[in-house]
């Protein structure tokens, strides 16, 4: 199970309001997104949105999801005109932090070459890099140990993008090595640190 946080853990964050997209890919830890939703609203002043990608809804349920939840349906049915809104865009705009977990290595490569075919990959070619973006990889240690790897995440790295690591368990595949996500309270830490970090004192 994991950890709870403690409420005057909580408290520390400053009570002013941010906006945190969550992006989801088909990772099969795409199942801890309630969770991971559940505990980021714990953080007060937190209005959280999630971007699915169309495999990773394979692996949780959205009835579990208490948030808006978009997916590339909802970018078409958007724009119908010249005048209309694009969704991408808009979330872009909306969101203070953005926040990818899980990270599945087929996304990772799209990310590291620019490639944008869906709504998520499309938010995230044209994130504000004045922005934080945290991402968290998930996948195979075959995968995650494969030479390609390390050079797309230092790529995302050098897009001033921040890595929350993977780790070392038994995946569900049964195979046992790195690749797993990072647990769900250590990326809702990384969450809560890099919006005090960012916080600037108030004005004199």
């Amino acid at each position: 199970p994991e950890p709870g946080f403690p409420a005057e853990k909580s408290s520390s964050v400053p009570q002013k309001k941010y906006r945190v997209l969550v992006g989801v890919t088909g990772s099969v830890a795409a199942l801890k997104l309630p969770l991971l939703i559940t505990e980021l609203l714990k953080i007060p002043g937190l209005e959280v949105q999630v971007v699915t990608t169309e495999r990773a809804k394979h692996f949780y349920n959205a009835q579990e999801i208490p948030v808006t939840l978009y997916s590339d349906e909802d970018e078409w049915q958007l724009w119908k005109g010249r005048s209309d809104p694009v969704m991408h865009i808009e979330l872009r705009r909306w969101a203070d932090l953005m926040v990818v977990a899980p990270l599945d290595a087929n996304t990772l490569a799209k990310l590291a070459n620019g490639i944008c075919d869906n709504l998520l990959t499309c938010v995230i070619r044209a994130w504000d890099l004045s922005k934080p973006l945290l991402f968290c990889p998930a996948m195979n240690t075959a995968m995650w140990e494969h030479p390609i790897t390390a050079r797309q995440v230092e790529q995302l790295k050098a897009f001033g993008y921040t890595e929350i690591p993977c780790v070392v368990k038994k995946l569900v595949c049964g195979d046992e090595g790195r690749g797993a996500m990072a647990e769900v309270w250590t990326i809702v830490e990384s969450v809560k640190r890099t919006l005090e970090e960012r916080d600037l004192p108030p004005q004199s």
